[in-house]
């Protein structure tokens, strides 16, 4: 399979959000949105974090950007645009950030939304004791103030560019400084938000259900009258409820299930590029992989091209040991790593291993794809001497016991809005999940460099640098990028895949007048 550039990889994306929009779709699309009914949507794992601040997977996510609002969201094409905040603004050196909020908005309890909301979330996040993926991820905020009752000023360490897309991330959402002062754990069992939807019933394993947020600050969304979020861990069953009308939408299908859902009669299926990817991490301070020769050996054994059939069933493309690929802005194509079993063996025995080794790789079984890949790694790593001992486990046990402990096992990610939020989730030193304790200083050094830096063509530079030093180094593998898929019912009307993966705006979703009736 040849390399995809950025110009492919917009060109695949105009191509499939043609086909999305063909038939019915244009038609429906076309339409003023409905008012009113039950929209149920299925995903394939527990919704166990219900606090915005700490959420770590898709089903967590989606309930969050319901219940829950940031200053900023992202558009479907990866732009950002005003949520809690009307407006912003910025010194010119990029050192402080003005936003002005929007006025006459209420949380779910009924208290006002003011900027002290907003100081007061960001200063949790902040905390490390709160634990939020987002303190790595909103930028090198050192102070949050607020001006005034509608006015919040962010001053910086760095000057950041990115600073308004970095505030719609996941688990930047705004939450009450009266929760906040009296303590998180409220959060694990309510939902305080100012989202488009509130909080009616909340089954972690089986069912969350939310309504209609009436004060939302948007009067003419949301359209529906309510959302149940289903949990389906058997993803066959999720597709045969989507098929017989029981759900409406399927979040995130399966390329093992994906065929099936989109020749079924009623189904429309979803589909587009992204930066999505399963990644093998490596425990870079333990033995035998903080030796970068056993890592770089590896990653000689992978056939991309082949695994992308594999895993994705063809619905992806070649990743080459960075996260980043053609949907990123700053993304540099090297040339794609092709197996080599001669030089695995030698890599291997210059690092005292001339007999090979065994490990054990760890896979989640939520999604399927990891255990697919860590089986497909485990046959083509064979004739280099690498023998691979597969153990999948439940979701729920990987989270607790592996996930940021282990030091072999396969992960799975969502694309992130820039290359800075990427590499600050996952791989710099004080990367809010810093797996794999690579701990590259000449790594950190230029992104740090990259994410103050203006200029276009020197942050080009040393965003090649830094995807240069992955390449070479493996702090894990990247084999393949997903294509993001999901179905739906050809009733369900305004809602789009999303490309970060984690971002669904089902507040702009409606229902047909086709839809089934539901109490």
């Amino acid at each position: 399979m040849p390399s995809v550039n950025r110009r492919h990889f917009l060109a695949a994306s105009a191509a499939l959000s043609g086909f999305a929009m063909t038939g019915f779709d244009a038609v429906a699309q076309a339409q003023a949105p409905r008012r009113g009914g039950t929209l149920r949507v299925s995903v394939d794992q527990a919704v166990a974090k219900l606090n915005p601040l700490v959420t770590r997977v898709n089903p967590e996510y989606l309930v969050s950007e319901l219940l829950y609002s940031a200053l900023t969201r992202l558009k479907v094409d990866m732009s950002v645009e005003p949520d809690l905040a009307e407006s912003w603004s910025n010194s010119a050196d990029l050192l402080e950030w003005t936003f002005v909020l929007r006025k006459g908005v209420t949380f779910h309890d009924g208290s006002a939304f003011t900027a002290a909301d907003v100081v007061a979330t960001f200063e949790a996040i902040l905390d490390a004791k709160t634990a939020s993926p987002a303190r790595q991820n909103v930028g090198p905020i050192s102070k949050v103030a607020a001006k005034d009752d509608a006015t919040v000023v962010f001053t910086l360490s760095a000057p950041y560019a990115d600073l308004p897309v970095a505030l719609a991330y996941t688990n930047a959402k705004i939450v009450p400084a009266a929760v906040i002062k009296a303590g998180l754990g409220r959060l694990d069992r309510e939902a305080v938000g100012t989202g488009p939807f509130k909080l009616v019933s909340f089954e972690p394993e089986r069912l969350i259900v939310v309504a209609r947020n009436d004060a939302y600050y948007d009067k003419a969304r949301p359209y529906l009258d309510r959302i149940d979020v289903v949990v389906y861990p058997d993803i066959s069953a999720e597709s045969s409820a989507l098929i017989a009308g029981d759900t409406d939408l399927i979040s995130t299908a399966q390329p093992t299930e994906y065929g099936r859902l989109e020749k079924a009669a009623g189904v429309k299926g979803l589909r587009v590029p992204s930066g999505q990817f399963c990644n093998v991490n490596f425990g870079c301070d333990t033995k035998p992989f903080n030796d970068v020769r056993v890592r770089q050996a590896l990653a000689l054994t992978v056939d991309r091209t082949a695994m992308v059939d594999f895993v994705t069933e063809g619905y992806g493309t070649p990743g080459n040991d960075t996260p980043l690929n053609a949907a990123y802005r700053f993304y540099s194509e090297q040339a794609l790593k092709k197996p080599d079993i001669a030089k695995a063996k030698a890599l291997l025995a210059e690092a005292g291993y001339p007999n090979g080794l065994e490990a054990t790789l760890i896979a989640s079984d939520r999604p399927s794809l990891r255990t697919q890949m860590a089986v497909a790694l485990r046959e083509m790593a064979k004739p280099a001497g690498f023998r691979i001992n597969v153990e999948t486990m439940p979701h729920a046990t990987y989270l607790d016991q592996v996930w940021k402990k282990g030091s072999f096992y396969v992960g799975f990610y969502n694309m992130q809005p820039t290359a800075d939020a990427i590499f600050a989730l996952l791989y710099t030193s004080n990367a809010a999940w810093n797996e794999t304790r690579w701990n590259n200083a000449a790594f950190d050094k230029v992104v740090n460099e990259a994410r103050a830096t203006v200029d276009e063509a020197k942050r080009r530079e040393l965003y090649k640098q830094a995807q240069a030093l992955m390449n070479a180094e493996v702090p894990s593998i990247i084999p393949t990028f997903f294509d993001l898929l999901a179905a739906r019912r050809d009733w369900v009307q305004g809602y789009e895949l999303h490309p970060r993966g984690a971002v669904f705006r089902l507040d702009h979703a409606s229902l047909g007048a086709n839809a089934p009736k539901r109490a």
